[in-house]
């Protein structure tokens, strides 16, 4: 599966694009603030219906615009094109298609455009809070388990519908135990099979995320993913009525999988405050790479991989490297941002791949036919 083209109408700072691709590597080229991390934005909007960088959909419209519109035609490995399109307008709902037909929920279209995408904001993942983790681990579930992502949502509409009971009970004294268990029995039912899928995977996973690890770091360093989480000692109905009266006075649900975290390791030591720039950087590139391969594995299609601005804190040797290894016949569609013109020229034409480069100032987007 790749993307074949895209089409931009007033997203973020673009006007205007109708850029056709390779099907292996393609570099956009460009200074800082230029918009060529938009382009992938867009991409990433195209398979997650959401930016990859901000909530709020309405923010990235064009400045002065009333609406932004991205098309992408992806040609599947079965030889079927199919057109996904989403469409947002000031002060109206989301719109998100595939071939012309809407969407019932968003949900439904997950993992249908499977893809990949290292940021320089994915540092946050090393040093932020608890819950940019969830988020990762629970994203890169869902894209191969639609299970695991239906559990997730009704876990979270039944934790904000009991937070929000909670919250009533204290704004108007009073108290109702039966209402709130009710409550609980949705919990307890969803957040099982969460608790249970996440211990799993990381065990699955941490094998391809080692071997991933010592090809970008070239280090025999150990790597892991600690599972906290307090499902481990006791069930969560017992949790649930032990933490009754906290979440009471507190109008909030203190225990669940909504409270797990998962500790980045290398050599038993958590990453966050033990590892040097160097390799934070490569244990990050190393568990997006295992993601790709571990979805691929797990979907048969190879995910669309997006490289953007990482090239900057890596050396020479590093980055030559890293464009061999996602240039083989393991890795398909590939994207790559760089600031350096000069850079991208040596690499791509020390490469046996097809590329195409473009070139990108200002929101505006020209393909390099050299």
């Amino acid at each position: 599966m790749y993307l074949q083209g895209l089409k931009l109408n007033n997203f973020k700072n673009c006007q205007s694009a109708d850029l056709r691709f390779s099907e292996k590597i393609n570099c956009f080229v460009g200074l800082n603030a230029a918009g060529k991390t938009n382009v992938l934005d867009s991409v990433y909007y195209l398979a997650f219906c959401k930016s990859y960088f901000t909530s709020v959909d309405r923010q990235n419209i064009r400045h002065g615009e009333d609406y932004f519109s991205i098309h992408g035609d992806f040609l599947f490995d079965n030889d079927e094109l199919h057109t996904i399109s989403c469409i947002q307008k000031l002060n109206s709902k989301k719109s998100f298609r595939c071939d012309k037909k809407e969407y019932e929920r968003l949900a439904d279209h997950i993992g249908k455009i499977p893809l990949v995408m290292i940021s320089p904001y994915d540092s946050d993942l090393i040093n932020s809070g608890s819950e940019l983790r969830r988020k990762f681990i629970d994203g890169v579930i869902s894209q191969f388990d639609a299970s695991y992502l239906n559990h997730l949502l009704y876990y979270n509409k039944a934790l904000q519908q009991r937070n929000k009971q909670l919250k009533f009970f204290q704004e108007n004294r009073c108290w109702d135990k039966t209402l709130i268990e009710m409550w609980d029995e949705q919990l307890i039912s969803n957040a099982i099979p969460i608790y249970e899928k996440r211990a799993e995977f990381i065990e699955a996973f941490e094998p391809v995320f080692q071997h991933y690890y010592e090809i970008v770091s070239g280090t025999k360093e150990i790597v892991g993913i600690g599972y906290n989480t307090a499902l481990k000692d006791k069930s969560y109905e017992i949790l649930l009525a032990e933490s009754m009266e906290h979440d009471r006075h507190s109008t909030y649900t203190n225990v669940g999988v909504h409270k797990d975290d998962f500790i980045f390791l290398i050599d038993n030591h958590a990453v966050k405050h033990y590892a040097s720039q160097g390799q934070q950087k490569s244990f990050i590139v190393a568990i997006k790479l295992a993601q790709f391969d571990f979805n691929y594995k797990r979907i048969g299609h190879k995910p669309i991989l997006l490289l953007d601005d990482i090239f900057d804190k890596l050396d020479d040797n590093r980055v030559s490297q890293l464009v061999n290894l996602v240039g083989n016949d393991h890795f398909g569609q590939v994207f790559i941002t760089d600031t350096q013109r000069a850079r991208i020229k040596y690499l791509m034409e020390n490469t046996v791949v097809n590329y195409k480069i473009f070139n990108v100032r200002e929101g505006v987007i020209e393909s390099d036919n050299g």
